[in-house]
Formats: C-alpha cells, structure tokens, sequence
C-alpha cells in the first residue's frame, strides 16, 4: 500500500471513529431532553439538555465562572506536574533496584489503597483548606498511576538490549537512560493520562467537599445548597469538567500516537489504547 493509500485510510478511519462519538454524544444528549421535556423527570431536578448547555454557553461570559475555572485548573496543573516529577523518578528507582523495592513494598500498599477524599480532613487540619488543600490531595491521587505504570514498564524492558549495551561499558546509570526510560516511556506516558483523569476528580471532589473561595466545586457546591438548587448551574459545571477532561485526553492520546507509535504497532493494539492498568482513586 502507498503512502497515499495509507495516509487516506488512517484519516477515514479518524474520521469515522470521530463520527461515531458525535452520533453518541446526539443521542445521548437527545434522550436527556426528551426526558425533561416529557415530564418524566422533575425539571427542577433535571433541566432539558439545551437550558443546561444554554447555560454553559453563558457560564463563559461570567467573569466569576471563570475565575472558578482558572483556580480549579492551577491546582489540576501544579498537583499533576509534582505529581509526575515524584513518580517518575521513584518508579525509576524501584523498579530498577530490587533491594529498595522490596524495602518499601509493604509501605507503598498500604498507602495505595487509601482513598484520597478520606484524607480531607487530616490534610485541612495540617496544612489549611486553601489551594495547597487541593494541590496535596491531587498530588497524592495522581501519584500511583504514573508510578506504578513507571514501574510496570520497566519490568518490560528487553533485557539483550541491556546486556547489549553493558557489553560495551556502559553501567547501571547510564543503561536506564539509554535503555529502560525509552523503552519504558510509553508506559509512563499512559501512567500520566490516567492521572489527568484522577487529578480532575479530586480537584472538583477536594472542592465540593471541603473548599473555600474559588474552583469550579466550590461553584457546584453553593449553587447545590441555594434554595431553590440551581441545577442548570450544577449541570452546567458539571458539563465544562467533561468537556476539559475530554480535551485534555484527546491531546495526550493525539501525543501518544505521535510519539509512541512504534510500541503500539508492536504490541498490536491500537494508537491512543492503554498500555498498563492504572489506579483510580
């Protein structure tokens, strides 16, 4: 097949993948308007799907909407970037050194599983319940998926490629940056898509629970407790959360073709699939 050929079947194929989310975003949008249209639901509770997005459309023009957005999205950035700077590193460590890992294995388990939400309170009572409230818990949540993906990628590493590689000199040091991070990048890539993922939810979940002042939670949150609730409001943050989080996918997923399309076509799966399993929490 020519590079034509091949270049025209991969954009029919983007398109028609695209084609089909638009038809399942329609529908899905259509039975959500039916519903409150019909009368089936009360529409003090659930408002039809075009008040809910007329309402996002107007949340733009809102200075104090984006404001809340800004703020949420800061602690999403600054919780994902530590995040990411301490995994990838201490998965690099443990999953090269088996002595450490195996020191810190009974340590690393038992924090895993600890739902991050559950840490509110210890967290606000240490530190406050102002932005760092946020950026800890998010750190916290996004730490295991690029960490354990870290660590998963690396036991997938060719070890001939390694011993290739000693043959000629080369060291512990120098063998994990030549050899084991490359080949362990995509698996530390997928770690960190996932953790985008994880990090939204506790912004927003931190916010609505326990926050103060600004973030797109702290909006849902009051306009949750108004009397009447103000569920279009609700609806329509709610809709601006998917909506950042489906972009931010698409853009990792779009890197993750360009980047890694080799590791793909090797492992016969397709571009933009995971590669490892990774934690939510």
């Amino acid at each position: 097949m020519s590079t034509r050929a091949r270049t025209l079947d991969r954009s029919s194929r983007t398109t028609a993948r695209w084609s089909r989310r638009a038809v399942g975003v329609i529908v899905f949008a259509a039975l959500f308007e039916a519903l409150g249209r019909a009368g089936l639901v009360d529409g003090g509770f659930l408002p039809p799907a075009s008040e809910v997005l007329l309402r996002a459309g107007e949340l733009v023009l809102d200075p104090a909407f984006r404001t809340h957005a800004a703020t949420s999205l800061l602690a999403w950035a600054i919780g994902l970037a530590v995040a990411a700077l301490i995994a990838v590193p201490l998965g690099l460590l443990l999953g090269s050194v088996p002595v450490i890992d195996s020191a810190t294995r009974a340590i690393v388990e038992f924090l895993r599983p600890i739902p991050s939400v559950a840490l509110i309170p210890l967290v606000a009572l240490v530190i406050g319940t102002g932005l760092q409230l946020r950026v800890t818990l998010v750190i916290y949540a996004s730490l295991w998926p690029i960490l354990y993906n870290t660590m998963y990628g690396l036991r997938g590493v060719d070890p001939v490629a390694k011993e290739s590689l000693r043959s000629y000199g080369f060291r512990g040091p120098s063998v994990l940056w030549w050899v084991s991070l490359p080949s362990a990048a995509p698996f530390i890539m997928t770690g960190f898509r996932l953790a985008t993922g994880v990090a939204l939810i506790l912004t927003v979940s931190t916010e609505i629970v326990a926050g103060r002042g600004q973030g797109i939670g702290v909006f849902i949150f009051f306009a949750g407790i108004a009397v009447p609730a103000r569920m279009a409001d609700i609806l329509a943050g709610v809709v601006w959360v998917g909506l950042f989080g489906v972009v931010v996918n698409s853009l990792l997923v779009a890197a993750e073709r360009r980047l890694f399309t080799w590791q793909h076509a090797r492992l016969g799966s397709p571009a933009g699939a995971p590669l490892a399993a990774g934690a939510g929490r």
